[in-house]
């Protein structure tokens, strides 16, 4: 199942990390690849006193190099996504095992039930980020809900240290839980790096509002659309619209909308950052799941947000966002939006961004936690640091 890897780390060496629970780096889609990524690009920049490897999926990853800038790869012949994540994450942790790495930062809880197993066999020490309370969410059947929730219940309990991206999702573990988590959130001053002049992937106009999300219930699509069928100004939703027949039936409905622009996922950073950079303000239906990275990374924008309001965005934005709750709502709130408020709101956006979702600040607060400083600078003949 673990394809053949050459220049790994030498296993006798202590200070290994294994980041485990990701589709792999360079990260092409999703949190937690961005995350890994990031945590990379910080391990290399600062030179972290510990060698690096970075588990992959070898079905996603069809080129597999042994290497991304200063990490280890290693590949699994499994899907990282699905039903199938949780054979991917166990095989990666109990690879992380055999090859002797000491600090294991597992991403996600599909693999935990495993977590008992790994404790047994080795002294390494695992940190988990639980990702947001997905046993929670209606997409999920009621087997899958038991699933990750007893998975959520193993992580919690089995790891030595646990990372919330969200202050209400540390609330949810030390009421259910009664233990403490580290809140780490997101970085998203990555979305401003891509500035290539590149044009939207359709004609748009030359100001709009803007989603980008998947399409799902749970994302409050269908409130955003509602909105928009009461206001006379142009509207830009990115989105998977074929994945569902919520999506299909919503793009059905609003296609032939004259201010309505329903466009397919874009994943392509430069195609992003047009996008983005050319929006007024930002959309943000999401009602589950914590810290949402594409919250965070238009936040770096400086843009006027109108979240739904529930707690985890309320935290994300620190109650200085504006927030609805139905169609109504939110219709109101953007057709009585004055160019002072836009302006406050969206320096307020940018502001928090750059003191609390920078990926600086959210990679040291990582390897802080694992126990991993800068490696000492070493003297030469003449003195000098070499």
């Amino acid at each position: 199942m673990l394809p053949k890897n050459k220049g790994l780390n030498d296993v006798r060496v202590q200070n290994k990390i294994a980041i485990v629970g990701t589709v792999g780096v360079p990260g092409c889609y999703g949190g937690f690849e961005t995350l890994a990524e990031n945590l990379v690009h910080h391990h290399k920049r600062t030179d972290k006193a510990a060698g690096l490897t970075v588990w992959c999926s070898a079905i996603a990853k069809t080129d597999r190099p042994q290497r991304f800038e200063s990490a280890d790869l290693r590949y699994v012949r499994l899907k990282a996504n699905g039903t199938q994540s949780i054979l991917y994450d166990i095989v990666s942790l109990l690879d992380a095992v055999r090859t002797r790495h000491d600090r294991i930062i597992l991403l996600g809880v599909s693999g935990a039930l495993s977590l008992p197993l790994i404790r047994l066999v080795s002294k390494a020490q695992i940190v988990t980020n639980i990702d947001g309370i997905e046993w929670k969410r209606e997409k999920w059947s009621a087997l899958a809900r038991a699933f990750l929730r007893a998975s959520e219940w193993a992580a919690v309990r089995f790891s030595h240290d646990v990372i919330a991206d969200n202050q209400a999702i540390a609330d949810h573990v030390r009421k259910n839980y009664d233990r403490d988590c580290h809140v780490i959130a997101y970085g998203g001053d990555h979305a401003l790096e891509h500035r290539h002049h590149v044009d939207p992937p359709v004609a748009l106009p030359n100001s709009y509002a803007l989603a980008l999300c998947r399409i799902e219930p749970e994302n409050n699509i269908h409130i955003i659309l509602g909105a928009w069928s009461q206001i006379d100004q142009p509207l830009v939703i990115v989105g998977n619209w074929s994945n569902s027949d919520y999506g299909s039936k919503l793009r059905a409905q609003y296609a032939s909308s004259p201010n309505i622009h329903l466009l397919d996922p874009v994943y392509d950073p430069d195609l992003l950052f047009a996008l983005r950079s050319r929006a007024s303000l930002y959309l943000h239906g999401h009602s589950a799941g914590g810290t949402n990275p594409s919250l965070v990374e238009m936040m770096h924008f400086g843009l006027p947000i109108l979240a739904f309001d529930c707690v985890f965005n309320r935290n994300t934005t620190e109650n200085k966002a504006l927030y609805f709750e139905t169609a109504d709502e939110l219709s109101g709130l953007v057709q009585n939006l004055n160019p002072d408020t836009r302006e406050a709101i969206g320096r307020g956006m940018f502001e928090i961004a750059q003191q609390r979702y920078t990926w600086e600040k959210i990679a040291e607060s990582y390897f802080a936690l694992i126990g991993v400083g800068t490696q000492p600078k070493h003297t030469g003949e003449n003195g000098k640091l070499v």
